[in-house]
């Protein structure tokens, strides 16, 4: 049994209409922004807001384990621009107090673009930001998942390897998890419709980091040939993965048993559709 399926979902209409709305789209699963993803405002919620999510996590019946945020697009972790660090982790922490006030236990962030700076520098940049973050917010008990990248603009985090060192760096790398994206993956040159070699890349993700910090799965088709660099969504089936592809991706116990949630270019019914081509794949290989 796949643990959950989803997709990132809208919340110009407000928090509360994103569990029922996952629902109506076949999820059990998604992801939200916590706030406009293009401004650095992030105010908290009103409680009334909150709670109103809340109670309709519990009408939908909705696991919180299959509840995601995604930071904002302004944040850049690696930014050697002090005054753009530091509002960076001014806005992560004010995300991440968004999250507590929902329930949301997970909060997805890119690590960031060292901007010609060199990974070693923008690694350490990171690292920092992460533990002023979390040296006054652990007590929220909001874990920070580094999303796997695409190789392009300084990017820091499109191996496994980059990802692993900034969490062992880190003074709080309990608070500290990972999500992997299949486009980024792909475009990184990781081959995810090879069943070797998606046996070896879990394998490195336990042996690194641990496979229980796997916490999410971005699962999106890419426009874009294998080792592209380029990082553009294709919805599942119409990219080079391919269903093909995503058929032996999804045949691992390992990524079954982790979240699954499409950020794929559409609507929410585009999005239904994506959730009925993964459940079809699913279905042919016996997990549904």
């Amino acid at each position: 049994m796949v643990k959950g399926i989803g997709a990132h979902m809208p919340t110009s209409k407000g928090f509360h209409r994103v569990p029922k709305e996952t629902k109506e789209i076949g999820g059990n699963a998604f992801q939200i922004f916590p706030h406009n993803p293009r401004s650095w405002r992030a105010n908290p919620l009103k409680d009334e807001v909150a709670k109103r999510f809340q109670k309709e996590m519990e009408k939908e019946v909705l696991d919180y384990d299959n509840a995601f945020a995604h930071s904002g697009y302004l944040i850049n972790l690696a930014s050697p621009n002090d005054e753009n660090w530091e509002k960076s982790v001014e806005c992560l922490k004010s995300e991440v107090l968004i999250c507590r006030q929902l329930g949301i236990k997970y909060l997805n962030v890119h690590p960031g673009s060292h901007m010609g700076e060199g990974e070693a520098y923008g690694i350490s940049r990171i690292q920092k930001a992460l533990d002023e973050v979390l040296s006054e917010l652990s007590d929220l008990q909001v874990m920070i998942l580094l999303e796997n990248v695409a190789p392009k603009g300084g990017n820091i985090g499109y191996t496994i390897e980059q990802l692993a060192a900034i969490r062992d760096g880190c003074a709080f790398k309990e608070l500290i998890g990972i999500t992997f994206d299949t486009c980024h993956g792909f475009d990184a040159g990781y081959n995810i419709t090879d069943e070797g070699a998606v046996g070896e890349l879990l394998n490195k993700i336990d042996a690194l980091i641990g496979l229980d910090r796997l916490k999410m799965i971005h699962l999106n088709d890419s426009m874009n040939p294998l080792g592209s660099a380029k990082d553009r969504h294709a919805p599942i089936g119409e990219g080079y993965i391919g269903e093909a592809g995503f058929k032996v991706f999804l045949s691992f116990e390992a990524v079954q048993n982790t979240p699954l949630i499409v950020e794929t270019p559409g609507s929410n019914e585009e999005h239904a559709e994506d959730i009925k081509r993964i459940k079809k794949i699913l279905s042919a290989i016996g997990v549904m």
